[in-house]
């Protein structure tokens, strides 16, 4: 079985980060630069909010506000849905399909250790499902040892 921390183990456990008093423009800027899809929203090192393109979309480019005079604290998911390390692939998939979520990030011991991504889900789920029809394949083609 799959868990969160052998994701973070592959994709590494950097996670890029905003202040809420930062402006929206700043943060819509990183997340191109940085190519990802949210910005976690730290004061210090405790997590306020998450901000996500959704986030900017509905809330300043719908809304006719200006991202240079707007700040994240304005458009942030305050409650923010975290996990740990060790839950599964499954759980997180479940989690985000019924609360609507793109991303999740990753909290151990009350510390920031990374984020997870839809992307990132399904990319595992995907890996693990080629391996299992290979090692079916290998068993069915008679290319395994008895035990």
């Amino acid at each position: 079985m799959t868990i969160v921390r052998h994701i973070l183990e592959d994709k590494g456990r950097q996670v890029w980060s905003v202040r809420r008093d930062d402006k929206v423009y700043d943060a819509i800027k990183l997340m191109a630069d940085k190519d990802v899809g949210a910005l976690v929203v730290l004061d210090g090192s405790k997590i306020v909010g998450i901000v996500t393109e959704r986030h900017y979309a509905r809330n300043v480019f719908l809304k006719g506000r200006a991202s240079p005079q707007t700040r994240v604290d304005d458009i942030m998911e305050r409650n923010v849905v975290c996990v740990g390390p060790d839950r599964s692939i499954e759980e997180c998939m479940a989690l985000m399909t019924a609360k609507r979520l793109r991303h999740l990030p990753v909290t151990e011991n009350g510390a920031l250790v990374g984020i997870v991504s839809i992307g990132d889900l399904v990319k595992s789920i995907i890996s693990d499902r080629e391996f299992m029809i290979e090692q079916l394949a290998h068993y069915i083609s008679g290319n395994h040892r008895p035990d």
